[in-house]
């Protein structure tokens, strides 16, 4: 059966109520479902309460760390042998490292923080989302096979076109545009392909811009430590301490490394999830392209012409 011999010919393989929504453009993909914002919102509370925990262990090292002074004698005191209280000096406990990294971030930290739990909770979200068997669901394969099998082009029709993942929202737009020919078939299809990839492409762009701002957000805490070291010498050149000039040099270096921290894995799976997104379009648009070819073929002779064309 020929599908490029105009209506009377189109219309046995794709019945006239159908024929009739050819114009009609596929539904986009639906939002996440339930299940997947379920596992993203643990994944977040997850992370949240692991950092909590770090924090509040690293305060009760801080907290360990300060012994209480001598009882029954104030802070400092002790009772000499002759009955007089000599003052002892009083000892300074260092500060944990945890926490001192906590205060040298202040508030740049927290907002470096605040990007670094945004750029995990976004490479969960594309991990669940951006796979080939969401694009390409298994069983929707399968069906979309028997049906072929059967004849069933109405059926085929009607379950691509019901279906929301990306390999059926092809082959409804491809089974829908045959009466103007394979040719005017295939190319619809791979603007279909094109707008999926183009929206995919939109979800990993914030890794781009996580990349990107990163350094940018570590040079600003580069700034702010090394204004603070400069300001400490030119304002106490008489009595200069050696801490406070120390302590604007490691805020420097402490938030230039946490900003390089977030940029680093953010390039990677920009280009991780990039390359991801291209063969999943690629291997999505080449599998509908050859179930479609083969109704093609299977209509144009190979054998009876389809139930659904009986009555033409």
């Amino acid at each position: 059966m020929d599908l490029h011999g105009g209506p009377a010919r189109a219309s046995s393989l794709i019945p006239p109520y159908i024929l009739g929504k050819l114009a009609a453009c596929p539904t986009r993909a639906k939002e996440l479902s339930m299940s997947k914002r379920l596992r993203l919102v643990t994944s977040l509370v997850s992370l949240v309460a692991i950092w909590a925990l770090v924090a509040v262990g690293g305060m009760s090292v801080v907290a360990s760390g300060q012994e209480p002074g001598p009882a029954g004698g104030g802070a400092g005191a002790a009772a000499a042998p002759g009955g007089t209280a000599t003052e002892l000096p009083s000892v300074k406990r260092p500060m944990s490292t945890f926490w001192w990294v906590v205060k040298s971030s202040g508030w740049i930290g927290a907002f470096i923080l605040g990007l670094s739990i945004y750029f995990v909770a976004t490479i969960i979200q594309l991990f669940i989302e951006l796979r080939a068997e969401v694009a390409m669901p298994a069983e929707e394969v399968a069906q979309c096979e028997q049906l072929l099998e059967a004849r069933d082009y109405q059926g085929l029709y009607d379950f691509a076109s019901k279906s929301h993942s990306f390999y059926s929202r092809l082959v409804a737009v491809g089974i829908a545009e045959l009466p103007s020919g394979l040719a005017e078939a295939r190319e619809v299809m791979d603007r279909n392909a094109d707008a999926e990839t183009v929206d995919m492409e939109r979800k990993i762009s914030m890794l781009a811009v996580l990349g990107t701002l990163g350094p940018m957000i570590g040079l600003v805490g580069t700034l702010q430590g090394m204004i603070a070291s400069f300001s400490a010498i030119a304002l106490y050149d008489t009595q200069l301490k050696a801490s406070q000039v120390a302590e604007g040099i490691s805020t420097a270096l402490i938030l230039t490394f946490e900003g390089v921290s977030l940029s680093v894995p953010a390039i990677y799976f920009f280009a991780l999830f990039k390359n991801r997104v291209q063969k999943i379009s690629v291997d999505t648009l080449l599998a509908a392209d050859e179930l479609v070819r083969r109704v093609v073929q299977q209509a144009k002779g190979k054998g009876a012409a389809p139930a659904t064309a009986a009555g033409a």
